[in-house]
């Protein structure tokens, strides 16, 4: 039997394995048909929340998505009371989630390589002198960032506190993306502005 079988296979062992721990942790409601790719970094606030959806799947091993990815998927939630919601179907390479109020992806979302999403700044804006200690600032329900159902988001883009974005929309590669946005919005550039339509599906 070939080396890269082998591997294969012991990845999978390893993976199934993980879904196991990962059902043992409080905070995490994991429903049935997740998938992990590697081990992903999941660390919630023992007040925060985050759930996986039915048939996700969370890719943390380069040479399972064509892209690569050179870190794992991080959900974390920071504060009490914080959440994050993956929807059912979807799928996150090497993506990072922080959320200090929510973080809300929608069913059948595709979150491209190492792609950021974090509804907070993590550190005060104003009062330098004091900004490197300063514990994370409090969160305003308008930094809630929510991802639209059958949302594309290309490889690397950084999706800021505050952003909704319409179901069926596209985020193009590298992008910043700030605001709120329409369904079926093509969204790109730094910083992210929409520039055409998803055309709808005959």
């Amino acid at each position: 039997m070939k080396l890269r079988t082998l591997m294969r296979r012991y990845a999978r062992v390893n993976d199934k394995v993980t879904i196991l721990l990962l059902r043992r942790i409080q905070s995490l409601d994991v429903e049935q048909g997740v998938t992990v790719r590697g081990w992903p970094e999941i660390d919630s606030h023992p007040q925060g929340k985050i759930s996986i959806g039915q048939d996700v799947v969370l890719c943390s091993r380069t040479s399972d998505t064509a892209l690569g990815v050179t870190r794992p998927v991080v959900l974390r939630t920071l504060l009490p009371g914080a959440q994050i919601h993956v929807g059912r179907n979807a799928g996150l390479s090497g993506t990072v989630v922080c959320a200090a109020i929510s973080v809300s992806i929608g069913d059948n979302s595709l979150i491209g390589s190492e792609v950021i999403i974090a509804d907070t700044d993590f550190h005060p804006i104003h009062h330098p002198n004091e900004r490197r200690r300063a514990a994370i600032p409090l969160p305003l329900e308008s930094h809630r960032v929510v991802i639209g159902e059958n949302v594309f988001i290309g490889a690397r883009s950084i999706i800021l506190k505050g952003t909704i974005i319409g179901d069926g929309s596209v985020v193009g590669a590298g992008s910043v993306v700030k605001g709120k946005f329409p369904a079926n919005s093509i969204i790109a550039g730094n910083p992210a502005r929409s520039i055409g339509v998803v055309e709808a599906s005959e």
